[in-house]
Order: structure tokens, then sequence, then C-alpha cells
């Protein structure tokens, strides 16, 4: 059997070892193939990796409460912010100084928040980067540093620990009668400020079986994922449970090796199928669509009318030398009215693409906000096939 200059010969030998030999040269042909196939396909063919996601590979939120100190006077107001107050005699009592009410007057002193995410696989001792946000009533967190903060998981473990100096992009600056505010100066990042001190448990190179779920949930982009997965490993190892899931079993070969499993099939490029969709943000007038959208015949006139009013006043005096007449202002008013008669009507057969409704709505001279209205309407008509979401 010849296939792409490549022949097999069969042969009236069933040695074991030959035979394997058959089923490897076979799967990897196969795989060659399949190689060749996605290697010429269509430029939306996109890579596994950035169409799912790996079970298990995944950030965890930590966040913290802390103080920031060394501000120059940008501080909380001690009187007013009674968590700072308490956070700072708190903190001064577990070193060992025992502060009063009226000497706490310091403007130096922010209650913060501080936010990181975990990455997968993070090992203790592995530093983060984390963010730090102004609770109280501070006007800056510039030159600030974070005293040590521990970080909490959503089961109310530690899993880091955070301290450092800030580094603050905006800044406020002005006197009694301006200021001008560059940024935002509540809020600043420390660079690795975050060591891990807790890692979290999850054997992944020992499993037998791994969930694939799609960023996109559809049918048949699950279904091309799992047929081109099984195309690559020449077994039937990778089955779509439902438009988000896709069960892929760990063949014999990558036992015990998952790691270099998903490495080989997350650069396979699939075709991902999208859902006819037209998005709309009301408040910026944009529109995006998708190219899978479809109109149906339909006729379309944009027109309005316009009434617009303007109001002056224009100063009346006698003439030279007149013996009666008084000097005043009369009001003057222009009324123009347009009733869209050079607006046309345009006809859209059925099935025309996007690119042609678009043209069609844009030689009507159509802005993007009518635009909005128009498909609205034909939505309504049930002349647009395609799934209208207003952000």
């Amino acid at each position: 059997m010849e296939l792409t200059g490549i022949t097999i010969i069969r042969t009236g030998c069933r040695s074991p070892r030959l035979e394997a030999f058959r089923k490897a040269a076979i799967a990897g042909l196969t795989a060659m193939l399949f190689m060749l196939f996605t290697a010429t396909a269509s430029n939306a063919a996109s890579r596994i990796k950035d169409l799912v996601y790996f079970e298990g590979v995944r950030d965890n939120m930590l966040v913290g409460y802390g103080l920031v100190v060394g501000l120059n006077g940008t501080g909380d107001t001690l009187k007013t912010g009674h968590f700072t107050k308490q956070s700072l005699q708190a903190m001064l009592n577990r070193l060992g100084v025992k502060p009063t009410d009226s000497g706490l007057d310091s403007k130096n002193v922010a209650a913060v928040m501080v936010t990181a995410s975990l990455p997968p696989f993070a090992r203790q001792g592995s530093r983060i980067d984390v963010t730090v946000s102004a609770l109280g009533d501070s006007d800056s967190l510039l030159g600030g540093t974070l005293l040590v903060t521990p970080l909490l998981g959503a089961d109310g473990e530690v899993y880091a620990v955070s301290q450092g100096q800030l580094a603050v992009g905006g800044f406020q600056a002005g006197g009694d009668a301006e200021t001008v505010t560059k940024g935002v100066p509540t809020s600043g990042r420390i660079a690795n400020g975050g060591i891990i001190e807790r890692e979290l448990g999850f054997e992944f190179g020992k499993r037998e079986t791994i969930n694939l779920t799609l960023r996109n949930p559809d049918f048949t982009t699950a279904r091309r994922l799992s047929q081109a997965i099984n195309a690559f490993l020449g077994t039937p190892a990778a089955a779509a449970s439902d438009p988000t899931t896709i069960r892929l079993n760990v063949p014999r070969s990558y036992k015990e090796n998952v790691v270099n499993l998903l490495t080989d099939i997350e650069q396979l490029r699939v075709e991902p199928d999208q859902l006819a969709r037209v998005v709309i943000d009301e408040q910026s007038g944009t529109i995006v669509m998708g190219e899978n959208v479809r109109i149906s015949t339909v006729a379309i006139a944009q027109g309005s009318l316009t009434i617009r009013i303007t109001e002056a006043q224009q100063v009346s005096q006698p003439g030279p030398f007149a013996e009666v007449g008084t000097t005043t202002t009369v009001d003057r008013t222009d009324v123009q009215v347009d009733e869209g008669e050079n607006k046309k009507l345009t006809v859209f057969e059925s099935g025309v693409t996007l690119q042609e409704m678009v043209n069609g709505l844009n030689s009507l001279g159509i802005g993007p906000r009518d635009m909005i209205t128009i498909l609205q309407a034909v939505k309504t008509a049930g002349a647009l096939q395609a799934e209208i979401e207003v952000m």
C-alpha cells in the first residue's frame, strides 16, 4: 500500500514485534497527515491552548488587609478613620508599644487592601506581584511602605505574605486655589512584593483523565477539538460530553507524563465555530457583528423630522433726528424644518453578507447610533438571523 510516497509492505509474518512496528508506523503516518492538513488550513484556525482551559491550570485570588506607613502627610485621618486607628494600635501593641488615644494623630499612615493572584503550580518561596489600594480617606500612597500583610485565599488560609516599597504611577499636587491630579495616586503596586508560603496540592502528572473546558462553549467547536485530538493521537481518547467540556483519557504512551501530552495537543490548530451575534454598546454607540450574521429580504428607510429653532435678539432704534421713538431690542426667530426628503429606501435581498449590509447602511449616511435602532427594528421584524446582545 503506497500513500504520499511512503510504502508499507505487508508480509505473511505475524511476529508481535513486526505487528507493533506496523501499528506504530500507521499511527505516525496518521499524525503526519493530520499535521500536513492542519498546516494548510485556513488562517482562521486557532491553537487548542487558546480555545480551552486545562483542568487544574488556574489562578487563585488572594486578599489581605494591611497598613502603609511613611506617607508625607497624605494618609488617613485617624480621628475619623476608626479602623485605621484600631489597626495602628493593634500593630503597636504587638510590638510592645502602648500608645494613648491622644498620641495617635499622625497623617503618615493609611489602611489598605492588598490583592494578588496565586499562579498555578506556584512553589513555596517564589514571589508574586501585589496591588495595594487605599481603603480610607488617604490622598496619596506615594512614597509609602507596606508593612507585613498576610494574603488569604477563599478558604481563609494564608498562602502568601507581602511587604515592600510601593510604586505609585499617579500624583496629586496643588494649593489653596487649584489642585492637579494625574492618574490614581491612591493605588500602587509592589513588583515581587509577595512571597508564597503555602502550596496548593494538585497532582497533575499522574492523572488518568483531563478535562478541557472551552472558553466559548459551542457544540461544533467541541466536536472539532475532540476529532483533532483523536486524529493526532491515533486513538479515540477525547470525547465531548457537552458544549463546554471535552474529556481526555490519557493514552498508555503518555502514562505518568501528562505534561508531554498537553504540550503536544495544545499546539494543534482548530477552526472554532461562532454564533451569529450582534453586540451593541448603547453608551458609546459601538456595534460589533460576527461574519455569520445574515439578513433576510427586508426594506430599510431611515428618516426623521428635525425642527431647528434659533432665537436671536436684534437692536431696533429710531432713525437719525427722529423726534419720537426709543432704542430697544426685539426678538428674531428662525425656524427650519427637515423632513428627511433626501433619505432613500434600501432593499436588502435574502442572505446578504455582513459587508453588504454595512455598505448599504453606510450609503444611506447612517451613523452608528441610528444603525443600532435599525438593527433592533430589523430583529423585531424577524429579518435579522442573529442574536442581539446589548451591553
